[in-house]
């Protein structure tokens, strides 16, 4: 699910921790993002902030799990209020 707030963008995303790559996949209506890193000691958490802040090019501090830290299903907040930045995210979530 993407939705488009006042804050940003909310996206939930299921994550795979221990995968042999990094990667996002959009099967249907789930995305799902594989990690190489371990769910231990928040280093899934970390390498999903930074993992997303690479792909769209955004600081990491614009990214914030909002639900989910200890869960395999997050919800993440894209803060920006720049309008292309959005469109950009939006498009690349939807491929």
């Amino acid at each position: 699910m993407i939705k488009d707030s006042e804050n940003g963008i909310v996206v939930k995303i299921k994550v795979v921790p221990n995968s042999s790559r990094n990667e996002l996949i959009r099967e249907g209506d789930v995305l799902r993002l594989k990690l190489t890193a371990q769910p231990i000691e928040n280093r899934a958490n970390k390498a999903l902030v930074e993992y997303l802040s690479k792909l769209f090019k955004i600081p990491k501090s614009n990214i914030e799990i909002i639900r989910g830290e200890s869960s395999r299903e997050k919800t993440v907040l894209f803060s920006t209020n720049d309008e292309d930045k959005k469109s950009f995210i939006i498009s690349q979530l939807t491929k």
